[in-house]
C-alpha cells in the first residue's frame, strides 16, 4: 500500500504520539513525502511543451507531466480586483471564495495552507513575490521572505532567486519534512529573460494564438485597465508576436532554474520523497480575443496548468472541474491530516487516485461586478451585467471561444440550464452582484485614441512605482 493513503498517516501520527520523551522521530518523519510546491504568476494553461504547445521550450516542467498527473481543468476563480493574482493567491492559501472576506484579504485566523501543514508535522517554507498580499497568512510559515518583485523581473533569469535560496534551504535542513511553497513573480511582465532563452525562438515564426483579434468585439468592462494598456489599439501581429517571444522566453528561463531544484532534490536523494505541485495563479490572454491581460472569465484568462508528480502519484490526467484553491485539501488529504471545516474547496485527491472521475458537475468564475460565467463538461455561458449581454460556447467543438451560440434557438437549453447554474453558484458562494443591469452601459468598446492611451498609462504609472524591497519574516 502507497505511503499516501490516509491508513498510513493515521497509524504514523499514532505513533509519534507514543514516542517516550528523548525519543528522536527522524526515523520515521522520512517516510513522510515532502511537498514542493510551485506557482508561477500569469501562466497560461497551454504554455508547456508537453501539455501540447510544439513550440515553447520546458523540458523541466515535461519531465513532471511525463510522470505525474495532470488536471487539464483547473481554474481561478476569479476576482474583486484587477490584481487577480491577489484573490487567487488568498483564494489558494485560505481554501474559501474571495465573497468570504470581510476586506480585500483573507483572514490568518481562520484555517489556512501553512497552519494545517504544520499540524501534520511539516516545516514550512514561502518564498516568493509581495504582490500575492496573502501577508498575514505568509506569516503562519515557519520561514517565510519575499522578492522585490520588480527588481527580481528585470534580472534576466527568472526565478534564479528562489531556486537559489530554496536549493540552500536543502543543503542545510534536516530530517523533517518539508512542505515548500514558491511563489515565483514570473512570466508577469515586465518579461525580461536573457539572451540564451531569447535566442531559442524566432519571432516570426511564433504562431498567433488561435483565436487572436485586434480587437475585443464589444465592451467587457475591462478593457482600460493595466494590463490592456501594454499593447496597442488595435493589437498589430508584430506587437502579439513580440510579447509572446518575451512571454516563452520568460517561461523557458524559469523552467531551466526549476530543473536545477529538481536536481538538487535529487542529488540529495529527496526527489523520489517529493510530492511536486507546479501550477499558476491564473492564465492571461496576450493577444486572444483581442485581450491582453488577465481581466476576462475566457479559458485563456482563468484556466491555469495544473499537475502533480512524485511518490504515490498515478500517471495520468482527468478533465474533472476543479478549482486552484482545491490544492489546499487535496494536500491535506494526500498527507492523512484533518481537512479543516468550513472550507469552499473540495479535495481532488479521489479524482487522483482514480476513484472518481470529478469534484463538481459545473464550475463558476466571477470578475469584479462586470463579469460571471459558468460551464459543465461541455457548454460554458459569460454573461456581463453592465451591458446586458451573454456569450454561450460548446467547448467541446469551439475550445477557442470564438463562436458564440446565445442566439441560436437549439441552444436555448443550455443557455437556460446555465442560467439556474450560475444562480445557484451565487447563493453558494455568497456573490450579491446583480446578473442584469437596469441601466445598461454601452456595449460598443470604443478603443482609446494614440493620446488617450498615453495618458491613461501615466495615471497607471505612480502604481507601479509604490514597489518597494520588503522585509522577510523569519522564525527560527
Amino acid at each position: 500500500m502507497s505511503f499516501l493513503h490516509r491508513e498510513f498517516f493515521a497509524l504514523f501520527f499514532v505513533l509519534c504520539f507514543l514516542v517516550l520523551p528523548g525519543q528522536t522521530l527522524s526515523a520515521a518523519e522520512k517516510q513522510s513525502p515532502n511537498i514542493l510546491f510551485l506557482f508561477t504568476d500569469d501562466q497560461r494553461a497551454d504554455t508547456i511543451h508537453a501539455l501540447g504547445n510544439p513550440l515553447i521550450k520546458t523540458p523541466n516542467l515535461d519531465e513532471l507531466v511525463h510522470s505525474g498527473f495532470v488536471f487539464n481543468n483547473a481554474y481561478c476563480l476569479g476576482s474583486n480586483s484587477g490584481a487577480v493574482c491577489v484573490c487567487s493567491r488568498n483564494m489558494l492559501l485560505s481554501g474559501r471564495t474571495y465573497f468570504r472576506w470581510t476586506g480585500r484579504y483573507a483572514s490568518a485566523e481562520k484555517p489556512n495552507f501553512p497552519d494545517s501543514m504544520k499540524a501534520a508535522g511539516y516545516y514550512t517554507y514561502h518564498h516568493g513575490k509581495k504582490g500575492n498580499t496573502a501577508a498575514e497568512i505568509h506569516k503562519r510559515f515557519d520561514h517565510s521572505k519575499y522578492l522585490n518583485d520588480s527588481q527580481a523581473r528585470l534580472l534576466g533569469q527568472p526565478g534564479k532567486e528562489i531556486v537559489d535560496n530554496a536549493i540552500e534551504f536543502l543543503q542545510k535542513k534536516d530530517d523533517q519534512p518539508f512542505f515548500m511553497y514558491l511563489a515565483f513573480a514570473c512570466p508577469h511582465d515586465p518579461r525580461v529573460a536573457d539572451q540564451e532563452y531569447m535566442d531559442l525562438y524566432q519571432r516570426e515564426e511564433i504562431p498567433l494564438p488561435p483565436n487572436y483579434l485586434p480587437l475585443h468585439p464589444f465592451n467587457n468592462g475591462e478593457q482600460v485597465v493595466r494590463d490592456e494598456l501594454l499593447a496597442g489599439f488595435p493589437r498589430s501581429k508584430a506587437e502579439i508576436r513580440k510579447h509572446l517571444h518575451d512571454y516563452y522566453a520568460d517561461i523557458t528561463g524559469l523552467d531551466r532554474h526549476i530543473g536545477r531544484l529538481l536536481k538538487a532534490l535529487k542529488d540529495r536523494g529527496e526527489y523520489d520523497n517529493t510530492i511536486i505541485i507546479f501550477s499558476s495563479d491564473h492564465g492571461l490572454a496576450v493577444g486572444s480575443h483581442g485581450l491582453m491581460g488577465k481581466q476576462s472569465l475566457y479559458e485563456h484568462s482563468m484556466k491555469a496548468p495544473l499537475i502533480f508528480s512524485g511518490p504515490g502519484i498515478p500517471h495520468g490526467q482527468s478533465d474533472a472541474l476543479v478549482y486552484l484553491y482545491d490544492i489546499f485539501p487535496t494536500v491535506c488529504e494526500m498527507v492523512g491530516t484533518d481537512i479543516p471545516q468550513g472550507l469552499d474547496a473540495v479535495s481532488m485527491w479521489p479524482v487522483i487516485e482514480g476513484k472518481r472521475t470529478h469534484i463538481r458537475e459545473t464550475l463558476f468564475t466571477a470578475y469584479k461586478d462586470v463579469q460571471r460565467s459558468v460551464r459543465d463538461d461541455r457548454w460554458k455561458l459569460i454573461t456581463y451585467p453592465q451591458i446586458n449581454k451573454s456569450q454561450l460556447f460548446d467547448l467541446q467543438n469551439d475550445p477557442q471561444e470564438m463562436k458564440d451560440l446565445s442566439g441560436q434557438s437549439a441552444c436555448q437549453p443550455h443557455s437556460d440550464r446555465l442560467w439556474m447554474a450560475l444562480k445557484d453558484w451565487q447563493k453558494k458562494t455568497g456573490d450579491t452582484s446583480p446578473l442584469v443591469s437596469k441601466t445598461p452601459q454601452d456595449a460598443d468598446f470604443k478603443a482609446p485614441t494614440s493620446e488617450e492611451l498615453e495618458k491613461l498609462k501615466q495615471d497607471w504609472q505612480p502604481k507601479q512605482k509604490k514597489t518597494k524591497q520588503q522585509p522577510s519574516h523569519k522564525k527560527q
